[in-house]
């Protein structure tokens, strides 16, 4: 699916169980909750960090609500990896959708 600006996107219902889940929120947002075998890497580390995301399968990159992370899928296709998806509305989707979660801080977990 692509949309706005050609940036594809996936929603929670068709991300694969086994999907390389990339978070590129803040740091108190991804101890609040986070998918349980996400990847953390906030958005403003991406381009020096840029050599730690796989090229050789489909990233999904998510944020709290998809506005980031289309972002930075717009850049890191730019930069060639041209298999990184939006999830579209983010965490706030995923928890909406009973997704799995796990928190970092002690609490329960939550979007933040």
């Amino acid at each position: 699916m692509f949309r706005g600006s050609a940036v594809p996107t996936v929603t929670v219902d068709d991300v694969a169980a086994d999907a390389y889940i990339l978070d590129v929120r803040e740091d108190d947002e991804w101890a609040a909750g986070h998918a349980p075998d996400a990847t953390h890497l906030p958005m403003m580390q991406i381009p020096a960090r840029i050599d730690e995301i796989p090229t050789d399968r489909d990233v999904v990159v998510v944020c709290r609500v998809g506005g980031r992370s289309a972002q930075v899928v717009a850049y890191l296709q730019q930069q060639g990896l041209d298999r990184t998806i939006n999830l579209d509305g983010g965490m706030s989707d995923w928890a909406a959708a009973g997704r799995p979660m796990v928190s970092e801080d002690g609490g329960a977990p939550r979007v933040a």
